[in-house]
């Protein structure tokens, strides 16, 4: 299941969500070298990437990684702890890029109206933060650099979940030849990608795949927890009186 589209008007124009997106690709094109180069691609990695083995002390008394023929070595030393906050903007392709970005426009823009602007930017730190303590909890000695703004986004789209459950999002639904676009409510699709996280996180062993699903699974914990700490109750009210529906159409139909 790919989300496309979902039927949730905004009443603020959500600035920092395009700013973030912004940001993101400023950092994949400039940074990063749009991934051109495999040199520069690594080297961004290892210095603006979190290690949890360098974050937990479980070096090993190794000062650094190598990453392969052709590659620079990925040494330890580097921002460390600040690479917690530095490695939710950095990506490992173009469709790493795309795809988070496209989830973070479709579930950001509505977590952002109901939290204000800046309340909105608070919150996204604070889970992308969760989301890489989460992983470095659950792999402290992982000499894997992690980068992507996943964590964070899980967060925004655990926060979408509470907020707006009923919500219908227009989903590409793909099941081998089969291709069809439905409707499905917004707990359901997020549910479903959620418990996809734990089971692959389950199964996964330690230190092995290209994915962060414990990075998921804790931000999206975290977005659920945080939700209501940072829900602006002024902005919730006024979408229903925008949108002038009766108390039980507002519940019905997700939009508060």
């Amino acid at each position: 299941m790919f989300p496309l589209r979902d039927e949730n008007p905004t009443l603020l124009t959500p600035y920092f969500t395009i700013a973030l997106i912004a940001l993101n690709v400023v950092v994949w094109l400039y940074v990063q070298g749009a991934g051109l180069s495999d040199v520069a691609l690594a080297d961004a990695v290892c210095r603006f990437g979190a290690i949890p083995a360098e974050l937990t002390g479980r070096t090993g008394g190794y000062e650094g990684i190598d990453l392969g023929p052709g590659l620079p070595p990925c040494e330890f030393g580097g921002l460390t702890w600040g690479a917690v906050f530095t490695s939710m903007f950095m990506h490992g392709s173009w469709v790493h890029l795309l795809g988070n970005m496209w989830f973070l426009w479709l579930f950001g823009n509505n977590v952002e109206d109901s939290m204000g602007h800046l309340r909105f930017v608070v919150f996204y730190v604070l889970v992308g933060a969760a989301a890489a303590g989460a992983h470095v909890f659950m792999e402290p000695g992982s000499m894997i650099p992690i980068v992507g703004a996943s964590g964070a986004i899980s967060g925004v789209m655990g926060a979408y979940m509470l907020l707006y459950p009923h919500v219908r999002i227009q989903t590409l639904i793909v099941l081998i030849v089969f291709l069809r676009i439905i409707a499905v409510p917004a707990w359901m699709i997020l549910a479903y990608w959620f418990i996809l996280q734990f089971l692959s996180g389950a199964v996964t062993p330690p230190g092995q795949g290209g994915v962060a699903f414990w990075a998921h699974v804790g931000g999206f914990v975290a977005g659920l927890l945080l939700v209501k700490p940072f829900e602006n109750r002024t902005l919730v009210e006024a979408r229903r009186r925008r949108i002038r529906l009766s108390p039980f159409e507002i519940d019905h139909r997700g939009w508060y």
